[in-house]
């Protein structure tokens, strides 16, 4: 789900095994991405996982940084994620996307070499784009709410309208 001249590429950690069968992406009926993509205000309603080309129109989109389907992400390798971050790069680099929320701080702290980031705005740009750490929505990450995920979630969507104006 990519496009250019998108305000946000969203990017997921990999695709969970519901997620690779359906070809949605935070397919799992657990997940809170789509419940907080609209708590924060991205979009103005709720969207299923099946509605994802929507997304488009809003002027968002969505990839992984591993193409490999698991269980969970802990089965990645370190090399997995340093690859997919490579290939990440790569398509930033060509799509230009005003930004680049990596969903889940662990996983960006692997692919891109940075074991200290933390959630939120960081000082890595790729060419143009600049790059956030989002909370990872899985409902295994206890430690965020949907409530305080959107309030996060929010603050990029903030940080992107004011990128869109002159």
């Amino acid at each position: 789900m990519v496009a250019g001249g998108l305000r946000v590429l969203f990017c997921g950690i990999n695709p969970g095994l519901l997620s690779a069968a359906t070809g949605h992406h935070f397919a799992r009926p657990g997940n809170r991405f789509w419940p907080v993509l609209h708590l924060s205000g991205f979009t103005p309603r709720r969207l299923a996982p099946a509605e994802q080309e929507e997304l488009l129109t809003y002027r968002l989109g969505i990839t992984n940084v591993v193409a490999r389907a698991t269980a969970r992400a802990d089965e990645l390798s370190a090399e997995e994620f340093r690859e997919g971050g490579r290939i990440l790069t790569a398509k930033v680099e060509l799509l230009r996307p005003q930004w680049l929320a990596v969903v889940g701080v662990t996983a960006y702290r692997t692919a891109f070499g940075e074991p200290k980031a933390k959630i939120g705005p960081q000082e890595r740009t790729i060419g143009s784009t600049r790059v956030w750490a989002l909370p990872n929505p899985s409902g295994l990450n206890a430690h965020w709410t949907a409530e305080s995920m959107a309030q996060e979630y929010a603050r990029l969507r903030t940080a992107a309208e004011a990128s869109d104006s002159p």
